[in-house]
């Protein structure tokens, strides 16, 4: 990546991917959009419409197709755990080069996935705070005043990420490099968790959420935070019960909306990946483990 223009192929062009797909190549970079026969073809003709509060409004072209068939300097992968083993097949080994493999994925378990199919040195996860929708296809609704990004990657070399952050921060998001892989995905899921499980087991907003069933969000930031701390990366639960105060009393999670709709939920990515980082370090979970089982039993 010495030069300044970029090639990157976003793997899920939705809310998040397509958010940056649209930023990137309106910086100039070379972008190119992996989805569906139809979804392909839409962008081919029509690019991608943004409509940000932060970003303003805006179309910007892209290139896409099914599956990547040439190298390029990074692929940001902005599916959601549920799909991720079938978004992979658009990306054959044999195309990658030498390309960074960026996931902008919940959770903490998939980098190891990914390691096992593509060098190590090159897997470097993204963590973003963003809240953006896609509400058609090449239809992208960014309401958060905000979108930041935490890039990481222990492996891969550090002239790497800086160049891919600092082409990510011109386009738009706020990016920065953190030397700890674990501690900035760490940092996502203590917060995550609880708003998540919550959320979504008592069908209402993080405001009622945080009024009518404080004592259980309270005792589930504890847990998280327990957990975190054992991963060795440190959690404050009173920071996080302030930034849960903090946030407009409508807002909903991502999982929460997926169950709304009737998507599948990243059930298994959060909750699942908690309790099984709570059983390796022997931390007791059993309020994050109750609201597993009882979404569970509800189906999802």
């Amino acid at each position: 990546m010495a030069n300044d223009v970029l090639t990157v192929a976003v793997l899920g062009p939705g809310g998040i991917g397509g958010l940056l797909a649209a930023l990137l190549s309106r910086a100039g970079h070379q972008v190119t959009c992996l989805a569906g026969d139809d979804t392909a073809a839409h962008l081919r003709t029509h690019g991608i419409s943004v409509r940000s509060k932060q970003f303003g409004e805006f179309t910007a072209p892209v290139d896409a197709d099914t599956e990547l068939r040439a190298p390029v300097d990074a692929v940001l992968i902005a599916v959601k755990q549920t799909t991720l083993d079938a978004a992979l097949t658009r990306i054959p080994t044999a195309a990658l080069g030498d390309a960074l493999l960026v996931p902008f994925l919940n959770g903490v378990e998939h980098p190891a996935a990914l390691r096992e199919r593509h060098r190590p040195d090159r897997v470097a996860p993204a963590v973003i705070r963003a809240e953006s929708t896609r509400v058609a296809p090449g239809v992208i609704e960014h309401d958060s005043p905000f979108a930041e990004i935490d890039l990481a990657g222990d492996e891969v070399p550090r002239t790497r990420l800086d160049a891919l952050a600092d082409a990510l921060s011109k386009a738009g998001p706020t990016t920065r490099v953190l030397p700890d892989e674990t501690a900035a995905l760490w940092a996502k899921m203590a917060f995550l968790a609880p708003f998540a499980l919550l959320t979504t087991r008592h069908a209402l907003p993080l405001g009622e959420v945080r009024t009518r069933h404080r004592d259980e969000l309270t005792a589930l930031v504890e847990e998280t935070a327990a957990v975190s701390r054992a991963c060795g990366v440190p959690a404050d639960p009173a920071q996080s019960l302030a930034r849960y105060d903090a946030f407009p009393p409508a807002t909903k999670s991502s999982m929460q909306r997926d169950a709304e709709a009737g998507r599948p939920l990243e059930l298994d990515a959060i909750g699942g990946a908690l309790l099984r980082a709570a059983e390796r370090h022997g931390v007791p979970a059993p309020v994050a483990a109750r609201l597993v089982r009882e979404l569970r039993d509800a189906g999802h």
